[in-house]
């Protein structure tokens, strides 16, 4: 199963080369980027680890793609995505988002149904990977 998160996530991944023109238009943009991480792609899981602090003043799409690879390289089974912050509405708001890497083997989610009173049903999203304690949830993280 692969998870789908954000722009582009029923595409193919993508290469570095496609990270760096679409960074390049983020940049072009003006919004800022940041890099974050995680063992648990809920998808209302919305705080992942940041990896370092956003990039405000980079102007350079080679500084940003430096930054995921250092990311990947220091967490290599985990999710890893860029977001670009559009500061146009005078408040943090995402104007884009999209995964730079995954794990090798996605685990998935299952649908848990609960049956209550005056037949109501309800579904709930369980994460396979959320069995086992954080940092252990992938066989590479570390």
């Amino acid at each position: 199963m692969r998870v789908t998160q954000g722009a582009f996530s029923y595409l193919p991944d993508l290469t570095d080369e496609e990270i760096t023109a679409q960074v390049q238009y983020v940049l072009d943009q003006g919004w800022p980027c940041a890099v974050e991480y995680t063992d648990d792609p809920h998808p209302r899981n919305t705080y992942w680890e940041m990896w370092g602090l956003p990039m405000f003043d980079l102007t350079d799409a080679a500084g940003v793609l430096a930054e995921i690879t250092d990311c990947r390289t220091a967490h290599p089974g985990l999710y890893i995505r860029l977001i670009a912050y559009d500061a146009s509405y005078g408040r943090q708001t995402t104007a884009l988002s999209f995964l730079v890497a995954r794990p090798a083997v996605e685990p998935g989610f299952r649908l848990d149904r609960e049956e209550g009173s005056d037949r109501q049903i309800r579904y709930r999203l369980h994460a396979y990977s959320a069995d086992r304690p954080e940092g252990e949830r992938y066989p590479s993280d570390r």
